[in-house]
C-alpha cells in the first residue's frame, strides 16, 4: 500500500477553523472520491508558533495515488467548492508519500 502525509503549516490563529473545514468538507469530498483518509488532525507539537496540522492518506499503489489525487484536486467539486477556503488558511504543506503494509495502514485508522 501507499501512505501519503501532508502536512499544513497554518497561518496563526486559524487551526479550528482548518480543521473545522477539514471534517465538515474536504474529508467527505476525499472519502466521495474512493480516497481512503487514515488519519487526520492537530500536530500535538507546534513549530516556531506556527499552527500545524496533518491529513494521512491510503492508496492501493502508486499509480492509484496518482490518478485519485489528479482526479480529485482537479474536480469541479473540489475547485469550484472549499478549495479557496482552505488554502487561504494554509502557509506551506509539505506531502511524503511512502509504501507500508496493509497492517501498519490498518493499525493507523483512527
Amino acid at each position: 500500500m501507499i501512505l501519503a502525509i501532508r502536512t499544513f503549516r497554518l497561518r496563526p490563529g486559524t487551526r479550528e477553523e482548518f480543521l473545522r473545514l477539514t471534517r465538515d468538507m474536504s474529508l467527505p469530498m476525499l472519502e466521495e472520491h474512493g480516497i481512503r483518509v487514515v488519519d487526520w488532525g492537530p500536530s500535538l507539537i507546534d513549530q516556531d508558533a506556527a499552527e500545524e496540522a496533518y491529513v494521512m492518506r491510503a492508496f492501493p499503489s502508486l499509480e492509484a495515488h496518482r490518478q485519485q489525487d489528479e482526479a480529485f484536486y482537479g474536480s469541479a467539486e473540489w475547485r469550484n467548492g472549499p478549495r479557496e477556503e482552505i488554502l487561504s488558511l494554509v502557509e506551506s504543506y509539505h506531502t511524503i508519500v511512502i509504501e507500508a503494509t496493509a497492517e501498519a495502514v490498518d493499525a493507523l485508522q483512527r
